[in-house]
């Protein structure tokens, strides 16, 4: 355990999880800015992720998605919402790992395939056979999600109801670590 308090919540999970949703909640919950790593990726690149993509393609994605990762964990007090992938890279859930509580949101494949299928920004999915490659991903995936501290199953819950569980959750941690008066 570092020595530095782990000082944000970071949402990892499969695109379609409800990371963004969720960590709207949770900030609003804290008073925390939230910050969508997704986001910052298109306002450092200039450009939409699917530009990104097309013009650069995915390895050059996934190089300012590690540089955005780091920039935002090395601030504390936030609510981080990163892309689905970026747990891909072992810097980044080190990184996570270290100055985040990290709370893993999952859903059943039909919940995930519902909440993506007319979504256009999520590059990774375009074309046909959209139930066939979020299968494959998921199944890609599955080890990369596993170092989190917390794992929620979102499909049969409020966006509210799984903002509480994690902040229930991150504030009995804190409570462990004595950093938090009681």
């Amino acid at each position: 355990m570092s020595t530095q308090p782990r000082s944000n919540i970071v949402l990892i999970g499969f695109m379609g999880t409800g990371k963004t949703t969720v960590g709207l909640k949770l900030a609003d919950r804290l008073g925390w800015p939230m910050i969508d790593t997704d986001e910052e990726i298109v306002k450092k690149a200039g450009m939409s992720i699917p530009e990104l993509f097309a013009t650069h393609g995915e390895a050059h994605f996934r190089t300012l998605e590690r540089e955005v990762v780091r920039e935002t964990l090395a601030g504390s007090h936030r609510v981080i919402s990163t892309g689905g992938g970026a747990v891909l890279a072992e810097e980044n859930r080190a990184c996570m790992s270290e100055r985040g509580f990290v709370a893993a949101l999952s859903a059943s494949l039909e919940t995930i395939v519902e909440r993506v299928k007319n979504d256009s920004n999520r590059p990774l999915l375009q074309g046909s056979g959209l139930e066939e490659k979020v299968r494959t991903m998921l199944q890609e995936r599955q080890d990369a999600y596993r170092f989190a501290d917390l794992t929620i199953d979102t499909s049969p819950l409020a966006a509210d109801d799984i903002a509480e569980h994690i902040f229930n959750a991150w504030t009995k941690e804190r409570l462990k670590w004595g950093e938090l008066s009681s």
